[in-house]
């Protein structure tokens, strides 16, 4: 899909690639541009940079999606490119707290379940429509500091997967956006495990979204190494894992 003419809502877009995505797709000439975030104040300045609407928008909770899609349909009469984006970061294992992994379930998980649930049928009423996730590497191999991340980044891997599934033979793009460190505010200074092979900017990896969605690429690889990643996962599995074991092990000597 050419984002030109059309009318795109994208979630966490005060900061990192939902802002890099809203600049990109008004620069590439999208018809109209719905931002959402909880940082109402930065949220404002970059509906004011392309010409948008700011809806304040808490995407772990159903009803805030909806009066989203609401809003972008009231202003704009239809929504043609949904990018389901935002998204936290919390360390720890099964130890951490209940919250931190229902947060992620809601935002990682549920967000998309929600927001699918509220444009994809009237996308194919419409004669199609792009449905983007932004899930991670994590969810296509893992990662070791966070096994909220890496499980609830899996589940919307799977989902995006899904979409396309039962969607994709009837109009619907979806594409799954899986890179490794992105320069955002969730990414410390050397990216962790997720900086092996480097920290791409928020605008990079907003062209690759666009690149993407112009191929009707369902897999989008910012770090093109994910791919030789995956392929060493599937072709044998328990090595791979003893290598992320020892990665672990590195990060955690004690």
């Amino acid at each position: 899909m050419d984002i030109k003419g059309r009318i795109a809502v994208v979630t966490g877009a005060a900061s990192g690639i939902g802002r890099a995505a809203a600049l990109k797709f008004a620069a590439e000439g999208a018809a109209g541009i719905v931002v959402a975030d909880l940082d109402e104040a930065e949220l404002a300045k970059v509906a004011a940079q392309v010409d948008g609407l700011a809806v304040r928008c808490d995407v772990g909770r159903e009803a805030d999606i909806r009066k989203l899609v609401a809003a972008a349909q009231e202003r704009y009469g239809r929504i043609d490119v949904f990018f389901s984006n935002a998204g936290i970061i919390a360390e720890g294992g099964p130890e951490a707290p209940d919250e931190v992994w229902d947060a992620m379930w809601r935002i990682h998980l549920m967000a998309h379940v929600w927001a699918a649930r509220a444009v994809v049928e009237p996308m194919i009423a419409a004669g199609g429509g792009q449905f983007i996730i932004t899930a991670s590497a994590a969810g296509l191999l893992n990662i070791i500091e966070s096994a909220p991340y890496g499980v609830t980044k899996h589940a919307a891997v799977a989902f995006a997967e899904w979409l396309s599934i039962a969607y994709g033979r009837r109009g619907l793009d979806v594409a799954c956006l899986c890179p490794q460190a992105v320069r955002t505010g969730m990414v410390p200074g050397d990216g962790g495990s997720a900086g092996v092979d480097g920290i791409l900017s928020a605008e990079t990896v907003a062209e690759e979204v666009l690149a993407a969605m112009r191929e009707r690429r369902f897999l989008v690889l910012p770090h093109p190494k994910v791919l030789d990643y995956m392929r060493a996962k599937t072709n044998d599995y328990d090595r791979w894992l003893g290598g992320m074991q020892k990665m672990f092990m590195k990060a955690n000597p004690g």
